[in-house]
C-alpha cells in the first residue's frame, strides 16, 4: 500500500503518461510501453470484433425470426455504435462509397478508443510497483499510447494516404490536380494552388495534434489530482481526510469526463478523415443536396 501511494506521489504526473523504454537493442528502443499497449488495443480490437460479429450475424433458418436478433448485450451495443457511425455519420457524406471505406474507418475509430481508454488503466503504475522496472524507469505496458506523437502522427499518416489515394481513385490524376485549384480563374492558382497544397498536408498534422493534446492534458490532470491523493496518505491522516479526499473525487470526476474525451476523440479522428475523403469528390456536394430534397407526392 505505502508503495502503491509513494507511485501515485511520483514527483512527475508525466511519468504516468509518457512512454517508457523496456528493451532496447545498442542505443535503439525496440520495446516500450506504448509498443506493448498498441498490440494490446490491436489484439483486443481483433479479437473483440471477430467475436462481436459471431454474436451479430444471422443465425440458422431453424431459430426463425430470432435469427436475426444479436446474442448478446454488449454485442448489441457495438452494433448500435458501428451502424450509428455508417448510417448517421459517414453515409450522408460518401453517398454509395460507404460500403468500401466503412472497414477502415471502423477500425479507425476502435483502435484509437481502445488505446484511449487503455490509457486509463494503470498499468503503467502496476509494472512501475517493481523497484526495478521503477528506478530505471522502464515497463513493456501501460501509459497512453494516444499520447506519444509519434503514434498520432502514424494514424494521421495512414489517413493522409487514404484520403488522397480515394481522392485520386475518385478524381483521375487530372481531375485530382485540378481540385487543387478550387475551380478559381488561372490567374488565381499561383496563390490557391500553394494554400491547397498545403493544407493537403495540414489536415492530417492537425489530426495527429489534436488526438496528442487532447490525451496528454486529460490524462495529466488525472495523475496529478491521484498525486495529491498519493502525498496527501504519506502526510498523515489529517492531510489524507482533507485534501486527499477532495483530490480523490476531483480525480473521479475528471475520469468519467476522460472516459468521454477518450469516446469523443475517437469519433472526431474517424469523423474529420471521413470529411476530408469526401471533399475530394467533385460530385459530393451535388449528391449531398439532392438526398435532402423533399420527395415530390405522386
Amino acid at each position: 500500500m505505502i508503495d502503491a501511494s509513494l507511485t501515485l506521489a511520483a514527483a512527475n504526473p508525466v511519468d504516468h503518461v509518457v512512454n517508457h523504454g523496456f528493451f532496447k537493442i545498442g542505443d535503439i528502443w525496440v520495446w516500450s510501453a506504448h509498443t506493448g499497449n498498441l498490440i494490446l488495443a490491436a489484439l483486443i480490437v481483433i479479437a473483440g470484433g471477430l467475436w462481436a460479429a459471431g454474436k451479430i450475424e444471422t443465425g440458422p433458418e431453424s431459430d426463425g425470426t430470432h435469427r436475426f436478433v444479436t446474442r448478446n448485450r454488449f454485442a448489441h451495443m457495438l452494433e448500435v455504435i458501428c451502424v450509428y457511425l455508417k448510417e448517421n455519420t459517414v453515409r450522408p457524406l460518401l453517398g454509395d462509397r460507404t460500403d468500401r471505406f466503412m472497414p477502415f474507418l471502423w477500425t479507425l475509430f476502435f483502435f484509437i478508443l481502445v488505446n484511449n481508454l487503455l490509457g486509463l488503466v494503470p498499468i503503467l503504475d502496476l509494472f512501475l510497483l517493481n523497484k526495478s522496472l521503477k528506478s530505471a524507469h522502464e515497463s513493456p505496458f501501460g501509459g497512453t499510447a494516444t499520447q506519444n506523437i509519434y503514434v498520432t502522427g502514424g494514424l494521421a499518416l495512414i489517413s493522409f494516404i487514404v484520403i488522397n489515394a480515394a481522392g485520386i481513385k475518385q478524381l483521375g490524376i487530372k481531375g485530382y490536380l485540378m481540385h487543387l485549384t478550387g475551380g478559381a480563374p488561372a490567374y488565381i492558382w499561383p496563390i490557391l494552388v500553394p494554400v491547397e497544397i498545403l493544407g493537403t498536408f495540414i489536415k492530417p498534422i492537425a489530426l495527429a495534434i489534436r488526438l496528442f493534446a487532447n490525451m496528454t492534458a486529460g490524462h495529466i490532470l488525472v495523475a496529478t489530482l491521484f498525486g495529491f491523493v498519493g502525498s496527501a496518505y504519506v502526510g498523515g491522516l489529517l492531510l489524507f481526510g482533507t485534501v486527499g479526499v477532495l483530490s480523490a473525487i476531483g480525480a473521479l470526476a475528471i475520469y468519467f469526463l476522460e472516459i468521454f474525451v477518450g469516446f469523443l476523440q475517437a469519433f472526431v479522428f474517424m469523423f474529420l478523415t471521413t470529411v476530408f475523403i469526401s471533399q475530394l469528390d467533385h460530385h459530393g456536394d451535388h449528391d449531398h443536396d439532392h438526398a435532402h430534397e423533399p420527395v415530390a407526392a405522386h
